[in-house]
């Protein structure tokens, strides 16, 4: 065995908490590595190609890019910040051997910031420190560096991880700079860093190749492309190579192309060595997770350990009057068929048959993470019904257990009393407390995931959108025991037909509308909020019944309060058991799972029902 390093290659992942600046950090390396021309239009947010990342301002996917420095490539790993999105982060961070912790000058260490540098102390990653935002009014940068150094101490195994170099920068602007002194021209002293501080891969010149998968693209004339680090050994087009899956089966196949990263392109190459991160074509049958070994003696590397889930609900097929009708897709066999392809890229994602054969059982990391999936399947035409989240428990010694998560909230004072009140009802224990001495304090609790679910918009709503939440995983505890409701009634039709501006003007006096008029509406469909606890059916397709009597108001136009449109989070956060959520390509709408009113009379007191039951 000789061990030689690649010095003209760096491999580096750029982690932190959701919105600390990862992505505008790599827009300013892209720009100033000059790999684009001048006169080149490029916008912001340059590797947030999804639509979703770009209208909900977070990084969903992971992805790659790279760029040269004084003749080095820097293979460049962009990763979520969303703890939701914490799979995509565990699958491709072993493709670097340093990284960038980016850590928001005013807010300091946040949640997901201590997962990713778990995750690179785990795989031995070097790190270097970017504290950004100095120039904001609220930068505590002094501050911040020694709760940095804190969660190193909390979360470092060896002595080595102790010792960081700590840049300070400003992404937006694309400067950067070693003190807080110095004034910042461009992002000189980062890429210098990075060549002096990340390690250069460390390579075996006589082993045989091996590459593991840590990512999955598709090109409709190219095929499944496979993208990953070479570990060892060396790769080019037309190599016949051994793919090993995680059961240990081997399946021999051939390599198509060979394509290294570069700016926002993949370059083909005729040839690409250990260290270096490609992605290959010609793999018809390949996951991520599979080695990719030389045909002779393949050996497989080890596999990819990802978290287990935490939320769970159904997915199955609409089953209201209106199922079938907005949709290309809307039977079990198109819906179960998608959500098992998702298996190949979301690695993070379970799917399970159930009992019946329109029901799937799909679980996840949070429920943005399951909302996501949501909205690409209903954004591809598919048309579904949504139960409400559950989470996952678990038998520990023989103890129920159920997944915590620890919870990070950053308020005004003048609504700690309100907060406080509504965590205590949701099983929530206090672990720290900090005020700013400016008016704002951040709040630390351990609570049950059960207490997040449906807790995001009343937080939200009690602090008038000026609150700020974060949570974490932390572990599986014991069962907290029941946590109460704390949602009001609703309004549900009792007729199938179209809302009129008649009929809601009468339903609006018992509760708060959810649709408008003309709205086509069917039994057993929830159109409203009532303030009190028990539902209340409500007939909003009525119409005012014509005379030959003329009013002397009878031209006075009705007044309607607007309609509250709530997002896919908040109808998952918003339902009850007894309740679903319709997703098509053009609408979501909330239901009873029993659509007849007696129906669900019947089932309420435990008759059997004299009605069919859709």
């Amino acid at each position: 065995m000789t061990i030689t390093y690649r010095n003209d290659i760096r491999n580096i992942a750029i982690i932190a908490h959701v919105d600390h600046g990862k992505t505008t950090l790599v827009d300013a390396m892209l720009r100033q590595s000059h790999i684009f021309r001048d006169n080149q239009p490029m916008g912001d947010f340059i590797m947030d190609s999804n639509p979703l990342e770009r209208e909900k301002g977070i990084t969903i996917l992971a992805k790659n890019t790279a760029i040269t420095y004084r003749g080095i490539k820097l293979n460049i790993i962009d990763t979520p910040g969303h703890g939701d999105f914490s799979g995509e982060v565990e699958r491709v961070i072993n493709m670097a051997d340093g990284c960038l912790l980016l850590v928001d000058a005013s807010e300091g260490p946040m949640p997901q910031t201590k997962f990713v540098l778990r995750q690179a102390f785990l795989k031995k990653l070097k790190p270097i420190v970017v504290i950004n935002k100095i120039d904001r009014t609220n930068a505590r940068p002094t501050e911040v560096l020694a709760e940095v150094q804190d969660l190193f101490l909390d979360l470092a195994s060896e002595v080595e991880q102790l010792e960081f170099p700590v840049l300070y920068a400003v992404a937006k602007k694309g400067i950067a700079q070693a003190t807080l002194e110095e004034s910042g021209q461009d992002l000189t002293p980062l890429f210098e860093a990075i060549v002096h501080h990340i390690p250069p891969p460390k390579i075996d010149d006589q082993a045989e190749f091996q590459m593991q998968v840590s990512n999955l693209d598709y090109d409709s004339h190219k095929g499944r492309i496979a993208i990953g680090r070479i570990f060892s050994g060396a790769i080019a087009p037309h190599d016949m190579v051994a793919t090993i899956d995680r059961q240990g089966n081997i399946r021999s196949q051939q390599i198509n192309e060979v394509l290294t990263h570069m700016g926002l392109q993949r370059k083909p190459v005729e040839r690409a060595e250990a260290g270096d991160i490609v992605a290959v074509t010609g793999l018809e049958y390949i996951k991520i997770g599979d080695t990719i070994a030389g045909p002779q003696n393949p050996q497989a590397l080890p596999p990819i350990e990802i978290g287990e889930p935490t939320i769970k609900m159904t997915f199955g097929v609409n089953t209201s009057p209106f199922g079938g009708k907005e949709g290309r897709y809307s039977t079990s066999r198109q819906l179960r068929e998608r959500l098992y392809r998702e298996l190949e890229t979301n690695i993070s994602l379970r799917v399970e048959d159930t009992d019946s054969a329109d029901v799937f059982l799909v679980s996840g990391r949070g429920e943005l993470h399951l909302a996501i999936l949501v909205e690409n399947l209903r954004r591809e035409g598919y048309e579904f019904q949504l139960s409400k989240p559950e989470v996952i428990t678990r038998t520990v010694n023989g103890v129920r257990c159920e997944p915590y998560e620890q919870l990070f909230i950053d308020i005004e004072e003048q609504y700690i009393g309100i907060v406080t009140e509504m965590l205590s009802k949701r099983k929530a224990k206090s672990v720290n407390f900090r005020n700013d001495g400016r008016g704002n304090v951040r709040l630390e609790y351990t609570i049950p995931t059960r207490g997040l679910i449906g807790f995001r918009s009343a937080f939200l709503t009690a602090t008038r959108g000026y609150g700020v939440m974060n949570s974490l995983f932390k572990s599986f505890e014991p069962w907290s025991g029941d946590i109460a409701s704390t949602r009001s009634g609703v309004l549900v039709a009792s007729e199938t037909g179209v809302a009129t501006t008649y009929g809601l003007n009468h339903a609006q006096e018992r509760g708060t509308l959810f649709i408008e008029p003309n709205t086509p509406v069917y039994e057993g469909m929830i159109v409203g909020l009532n303030p009190r606890p028990a539902d209340m059916a409500v007939n909003i397709c009525k119409e005012k019944k014509q005379t030959n009597v003329r009013a002397s108001t009878a031209e006075i136009a009705i007044k309607l309060s607007p309609a509250y449109k709530m997002s896919l989070e908040e109808c998952l956060d918003f339902i009850n058991d007894d309740e679903l959520v319709e997703v098509t390509p053009t609408n979501i709408r909330l239901r009873k799972k029993i659509l007849s009113e007696d129906a669900r009379a019947d089932a309420r007191y435990g008759r059997t029902s004299r009605v069919a039951v859709r």
